[in-house]
């Protein structure tokens, strides 16, 4: 059973200082904390031409893995990253799989608006066991909430 989600929060701050942020496994960090974190190769510090040449190369292929952990020590997750579209200054398709997720599509857009930035994501998963769908659901909702709200704290509501 396939779950699809969105979020979006309007930002005071412009596309291009967003995006650094968005782009930058740091940022991703951030908008996790201050409970979760994911880990990554340090050559994948941020979406720049090392990742977008070797992602781009090889749309849907696994780039790196990650651990999702709670308090740097408890591991929840294990993601397979692979990338299919890469925007620079804009956004990216992630399409990722993880011992929890069978199939994770997550679409990010950092966009113009107004005299700051909207920033959008989109979700689409599978769970590999369905009875796990409703909790899983409520708890990606509820993890994307906490990372817009971090986002917001961080740039500034700009509604």
């Amino acid at each position: 059973m396939s779950v699809s989600l969105e979020f979006g929060s309007d930002l005071a701050a412009p596309q291009d200082a967003v995006w650094r942020h968005a782009s930058s496994m740091a940022g991703v960090n951030y908008e996790l904390g201050p409970w979760l974190r994911m880990s990554h190769p340090p050559r994948y510090a941020a979406i720049d031409d090392t990742l977008a040449a070797e992602a781009l190369a090889r749309p849907g292929v696994t780039v790196f893995r990650s651990w999702i952990t709670l308090a740097r020590l408890l591991p929840l997750d294990r993601h397979a990253f692979g990338f299919e579209r890469l925007l620079p200054g804009e956004g990216f398709d992630e399409r990722s799989h993880s011992w929890l997720q069978r199939r994770w599509l997550h679409q990010r857009r950092v966009l113009p608006a107004g005299r700051g930035s909207r920033v959008v994501d989109r979700l689409q998963f599978e769970p590999r066991l369905g009875l796990m769908t409703p909790l899983l659901r409520l708890v990606v909702a509820g993890l994307f909430r906490h990372r817009h709200r971090r986002l917001r704290r961080l740039f500034g509501d700009a509604r």
